[in-house]
C-alpha cells in the first residue's frame, strides 16, 4: 500500500502575504481522496522526531536556537517565514514524516511526504522557507540504523539543493544530484556531486533527454541502495519562481521516468514534494497529484 505522510500542521496558517505557499498542503490530500487515488488508509500522521535524528545532520547550536526561537534576526530573514513555535514544530514533524517514509519505502518500494523537500536548509542555518533538511535527515537515519549504506539524492526541483550539497559535501556515502535552473535561486550555488544547470526556457524534450541520459548512468556509477527523490513542480513554465519551460505533461513524464526506473531496478524511493509556485493553485495541485497517481500506477 502507498503510504503518505500528512499532518494537519502542514497547512499551518501564516500571516497575510505568506499564505499561498501553504494552500497546496490542504488541497492536495483532498484532491487525492476525492478522485479515488487514495483513501484514509494511505495517510499516516508523523510526530515530532527524536532530536538525535535531527542532530545527526544539523548543528546543535542552530537547532537549539531554532527550537527556542533565538535565531538572530538576520538569519531569520533568510528563512523567509515569520518564525513561531508552531512553524518550527511543523518543520520537525515534516522531518519525521520523511524518516517514517523511509521505513515504508523499504517495505513497499515507495513512500511519499505531502510536504518536505526542504533542501535549502544547511547544517547550521535555514534559507528560503527551509529550516530542517528532511531528506538529509532521512538519509543519515537510514545509514545510522544500518538500513542503507549508499544513498542517492535525485533533486529535480527548479532550485539547486544547496543545503543538501553542503551537508554531504565531504561524505562519499551520499551522492547529491541536482538538476535545476542555472539562473534560479540560489544565485551563489554550492557544489553537488553532480549539478546540471539548465538554461532559461528549457523545454520538455531537452529536459527529459538530459534526465534519461543521466539517471541510468548515475545509478550504475553510484550503486545506491536507497533513493530520495525531490519532485518539485516549480519546473513548470507557469511557475512564478522558476525559469524553465516545462509543460504539465513533461513534468508528469519526468516523474514517470524516475519512479519507473526505481521500480525496475528494485530501488526503494522516498519522495518529498518540494516547490510549486504557479499563480493558479489548480495547476500546482494537479502537477503534484500526478506524482501520487504515478506512484499508485507503477508500484501498486
Amino acid at each position: 500500500m502507498l503510504k503518505i505522510a500528512y499532518h494537519p500542521i502542514y497547512k499551518h496558517p501564516l500571516p497575510e502575504g505568506h499564505r499561498f505557499p501553504m494552500l497546496k498542503y490542504e488541497l492536495l490530500p483532498q484532491q487525492l481522496v476525492h478522485e479515488g487515488t487514495c483513501d484514509s488508509e494511505n495517510f499516516f500522521e508523523p510526530q515530532p522526531p527524536d532530536d538525535d535524528h535531527v542532530l545527526a545532520v544539523h548543528d546543535r547550536s542552530y537547532y537549539d536556537a531554532l527550537r527556542t526561537l533565538q535565531i538572530k534576526p538576520s538569519a531569520a530573514r533568510k528563512i523567509g517565514f515569520p518564525l513561531s513555535e508552531e512553524l518550527v514544530l511543523r518543520e520537525r514533524i515534516i522531518a519525521d514524516g520523511t524518516i517514517s517514509c523511509c521505513h515504508f519505502a523499504l517495505e513497499h518500494g515507495i513512500a511519499m511526504n505531502i510536504a518536505g523537500g526542504t533542501h535549502h536548509a544547511y547544517s547550521d542555518r535555514g534559507e528560503a522557507f527551509c529550516m530542517l533538511n528532511d531528506q538529509a535527515i532521512g538519509a543519515r537515519y537510514l545509514q545510522q540504523n544500518n538500513l542503507a549504506k549508499k544513498v542517492l539524492v535525485v533533486d529535480l526541483d527548479v532550485h539547486q539543493g544547496n543545503g543538501t550539497a553542503e551537508i554531504f559535501q565531504n561524505d562519499t556515502s551520499v551522492f547529491t544530484f541536482s538538476m535545476h535552473g542555472a539562473s534560479n535561486y540560489p544565485f551563489i550555488k554550492e557544489t553537488s556531486d553532480l549539478d546540471i544547470p539548465l538554461d532559461k526556457g528549457t523545454d520538455d524534450r531537452t529536459y527529459l533527454s538530459l534526465l534519461k541520459k543521466t539517471l541510468p548512468k548515475l545509478i550504475e556509477q553510484v550503486e545506491p541502495d536507497f533513493i530520495f527523490y525531490l519532485c518539485g513542480v516549480d519546473v513548470l513554465t507557469s511557475d512564478k519562481l522558476g525559469t524553465l519551460g516545462m509543460s504539465p505533461e513533461g513534468c508528469r513524464e519526468r516523474d514517470r521516468y524516475v519512479l519507473q526506473t526505481c521500480k525496475e531496478l528494485n530501488l526503494p524511493v522516498q519522495c518529498s514534494m518540494g516547490g510549486g509556485y504557479s499563480p493558479d493553485i489548480k495547476v500546482i495541485v494537479e502537477a503534484h497529484a500526478n506524482t501520487f497517481r504515478l506512484a499508485q500506477e507503477i508500484f501498486f
